[in-house]
C-alpha cells in the first residue's frame, strides 16, 4: 500500500484516480502531478515501484498545499471571515448556505433537519 501526504492509497485503483483520495488533490491536479514526475496515470497502486512513489510525492511536495496544511489554511480562512463580521463570515456562524442559495424551502443539508411545529396545549 503507497503512503503519499500521510494517506493510504487503494491498492487496486489507478494511480489517478488514487491520487485523488488525497485532501487537494483532484482529477486535474493529479494528472498534472503524474505527467510532471514521468508515472503512466493508467498504472495500479499496487504495481508502482519504490522510486515512482517517492517522484509522485516529491512533485506534489514541491506544488503546494495538501492534507492538513489545507485543512488548516481553510479552517483559518473561515474563522478569519467569521471575526471580521463580513457576511459570509455571519452565514458561516449561523450554518447558512454562505453563496446566495435560497433557504426559504432547500438548504437542508446545511440548517439540518426540520424543526416541526410544536402544538400548544388545550386547556379544558
Amino acid at each position: 500500500m503507497a503512503r503519499i501526504a500521510g494517506v493510504d492509497l487503494p491498492r487496486t485503483k489507478r494511480i489517478e484516480t488514487g491520487l485523488t483520495y488525497i485532501y487537494g488533490i483532484g482529477d486535474h491536479r493529479a494528472g498534472v502531478i503524474l505527467q510532471e514526475a514521468g508515472v503512466d496515470p493508467n498504472v495500479r497502486i499496487k504495481d508502482l515501484s519504490e522510486d515512482e512513489v517517492r517522484k509522485i510525492a516529491q512533485v506534489i511536495e514541491e506544488q503546494g498545499r495538501v492534507e492538513g496544511d489545507l485543512r488548516k489554511q481553510t479552517t483559518m480562512d473561515i474563522k478569519r471571515l467569521m471575526e471580521i463580521g463580513c457576511f459570509r463570515g455571519l452565514r458561516h456562524r449561523r450554518n447558512l448556505p454562505v453563496r446566495g442559495q435560497r433557504t426559504h424551502t432547500n438548504a437542508r443539508t446545511r440548517k439540518g433537519p426540520r424543526k416541526g411545529a410544536v402544538a400548544k396545549k388545550r386547556t379544558e
